[in-house]
């Protein structure tokens, strides 16, 4: 099996200072596979980042705050995320990935350990097409819970399935800008559709992973129009992070600091750097000031 690459072993340190109570909201934890096997079913085997890496990484890049993301590699066991939420004395929340056997009882352990949210990942590359049929059962166990849906899809698939991702009750995060084609440029109908999203639903965005976005590579200008644009369409919805490890990056793996340097370039205003990095984070994610 060929393995997908580690992360840059030796980030820089970034120029931007991120704010006290700076949260970098997409990071995974994977492994270590001896502790925490992956899924017998996984896409791909990624190299271990454990909970210590990511807090060496956060301590170095100037965070305080994570949310974990469960990844499809570790499947609906997040015992990995679990652990290393438990481990931040309050400092990380949790996204699950969980299927329709997870019962109020699940759910409720879930909550207890700091999970706020359930991702679904339709990236034609990882898994099929979407089935909303699917996330509203879920969504349906989970209310009440003051949680939200992340949903992981793809920039054509906002379009076909404009209807059915109205239809929510619960808050929605779309992940990566929806992985939009910046060479079709800012007046694509996928990306016109996101922001319309943001001005009429409850509907948060995250202006991450410039690095799978670009078309010209470092230091990503073609993205940065495009997350200024979200920014400006409805600054209160917006979230920022590295996505650490970077899974399933097969070239072109980023430098971390260099990823915390588009911080400024996305939102030049210390108030909208602060309603990014701290103030969105603490309204989704009930971190405790």
């Amino acid at each position: 099996m060929k393995y997908p690459p580690p992360p840059h072993q030796s980030p820089s340190k970034p120029l931007f200072i991120p704010p006290v109570g700076a949260c970098d909201a997409h990071v995974h934890v994977f492994g270590p596979s001896s502790v925490f096997p992956y899924h017998s079913d996984t896409t791909y085997t990624p190299v271990d980042a454990p909970k210590e890496k990511l807090r060496g990484l956060h301590e170095h890049l100037g965070f305080d705050r994570s949310v974990i993301v469960q990844a499809t590699c570790h499947g609906t066991n997040n015992s990995a995320t679990l652990d290393a939420i438990a481990s931040s004395e309050g400092r990380w929340r949790g996204v699950a990935i969980v299927d329709e056997n997870f019962t109020e009882t699940d759910f409720e352990k879930l909550h207890a350990g700091g999970i706020r949210g359930i991702r679904f990942s339709f990236a034609r590359h990882l898994s099929g097409p979407p089935n909303f049929d699917r996330v509203h059962r879920i969504a349906e166990k989970i209310d009440g819970l003051g949680w939200h849906l992340v949903i992981y899809i793809e920039a054509e698939d906002i379009v076909e399935f404009n209807a059915d991702l109205r239809k929510f009750k619960l808050p929605v995060v779309f992940d990566h800008m929806v992985r939009v084609k910046v060479a079709d440029g800012l007046n694509s109908e996928p990306f016109q559709l996101l922001l319309d999203f943001m001005r009429n639903e409850d509907v948060w965005v995250k202006i991450s992973c410039a690095e799978r976005l670009t078309q010209m590579g470092e230091p990503y200008e073609d993205v940065v129009p495009f997350a200024q644009a979200v920014i400006e369409t409805n600054s209160d919805r917006v979230l920022w992070g590295t996505d650490w490890p970077h899974p399933n990056l097969w070239e072109g793996m980023p430098d971390d600091g260099h990823l915390v340097d588009l911080i400024p370039r996305y939102a030049p205003d210390a108030s909208l750097q602060r309603k990014l990095l701290v103030e969105n984070p603490v309204n989704l994610y009930g971190f405790c000031d």
